[in-house]
């Protein structure tokens, strides 16, 4: 059993500022984790504060010592994930920290990044800089879920969003489905667009709804993701606003590896860029593919906002690692649509499991 160091509250809550800065940029900085670092004199006094850029660089550490400037001799240093220790397009964050002479680093939890992966730690030990880890590590862990979920299992992390009646249903028999849940559930799903990579629908919701898929809070219109839609046979039109808004908002187009050059090619001259995958065993568009090839495009994390067959594929594949549930207090009835279709379960123990976080009644993550 691992022993953590014994940290006070002044540690907590330095970890804490670090890792609310870490959340501030999730989904603008991918393929990088978003970083949080705080650098503390000896008399208490914060001296610097950097987070992971938009675009990954510069790393938080570099920023946070700039600030400090000289006071980052003899200082601690709160990080929410390992310092880098590889060379890239900048030096390593280790050796800024070397560099810079602090005496203590504080770190939330390693990096699991090969290149990373315990050599930052050591390399500051090697140093002769006191190193403590583990500290707020399963709120680091959950910050950085997606990039970790990329390195581990080679796919973003995938957030299934629904907007549901209490009864599970997402439109009445007819169709109609604006709004089952009111302005406030509205802003915190565009909240959620603006800290994911990118939203991902399927064909038949991009042509029934003709959705924009952007971030429309005030103030954080630049936050929209990266719009992804699951079209095996390229119905996209040229004329909807996901086509048309492509050379705004980046719009990725994900289909099979034998699709219409033809079509492929009016929607790149819009902006859209279209990603090929080869087809399933029964020809169709794998979800575990199309998940693949995002992760390979630096992708971390993705939000689906399809309708009940996206979800639903989601599920039965496995590929759901949490689930941003609003529902309203109404009831639609079983001649509704429902959010999501079969799933092949006979019996309890075969059903999936996910559970609540604390702060929230809305946000579940898959138990196991």
């Amino acid at each position: 059993m691992t022993v953590l160091p014994a940290f006070t509250e002044d540690d907590r809550a330095h970890m804490g500022a670090a890792l609310a800065l870490a959340r501030r940029n999730l989904g603008r900085v991918w393929p990088n984790p978003s970083v949080g670092c705080i650098v503390v004199g000896g008399d208490g006094r914060v001296l610097g504060r950097g987070v992971t850029a938009p675009g990954g660089r510069p790393h938080g550490e570099p920023q946070a010592l700039a600030q400090a400037g000289a006071g980052a001799g003899g200082a601690t240093v709160y990080v929410s994930l390992e310092p880098c220790n590889h060379h890239g397009r900048t030096p390593p964050c280790s050796e800024a920290l070397i560099a810079a002479g602090v005496a203590r680093v504080v770190v939330a939890c390693e990096d699991p990044d090969p290149r990373v992966s315990g050599g930052g730690i050591r390399r500051l030990r090697e140093a002769g800089i006191r190193v403590d880890v583990g500290l707020c590590a399963q709120e680091a862990l959950d910050v950085n879920f997606g990039f970790i979920t990329r390195i581990v299992k080679g796919r973003p992390g995938v957030t299934l969003k629904l907007a549901t009646s209490l009864d599970g249903r997402v439109a009445t028999v007819s169709g109609h489905s604006q709004w089952i849940t009111g302005p406030e559930s509205r802003a915190r799903g565009h909240m959620l667009r603006a800290n994911h990579d990118a939203i991902l629908v399927g064909i038949g919701t991009a042509l029934a709804d003709d959705p924009e898929l952007t971030c429309r809070l005030p103030g954080l219109e630049d936050h929209s993701p990266i719009r992804v839609v699951l079209d095996s046979s390229l119905r996209l039109p040229v004329t909807s606003k996901l086509a048309v808004g492509a050379a705004a908002t980046p719009t990725w187009v994900v289909t099979l590896a034998d699709a219409d050059a033809d079509r492929i090619a009016a929607l790149e001259t819009l902006g859209v860029r279209v990603l090929r995958v080869a087809p399933d065993a029964d020809g169709r568009l794998p979800v575990a593919g199309a998940l693949a090839t995002l992760a390979g495009q630096g992708i971390t994390r993705v939000l689906v906002e399809g309708g009940a067959a996206v979800a639903t594929s989601f599920l039965k594949a496995g590929l759901v690692d949490r689930v941003e549930w609003f529902r309203a207090p109404m009831l639609i009835g079983g001649d509704g649509l429902a959010a999501i279709g079969p799933l092949g379960t006979d019996i309890l123990a075969q059903a999936l499991r996910f559970l609540p976080p604390d702060d929230q009644q809305v946000s579940y993550r898959l138990s196991g």
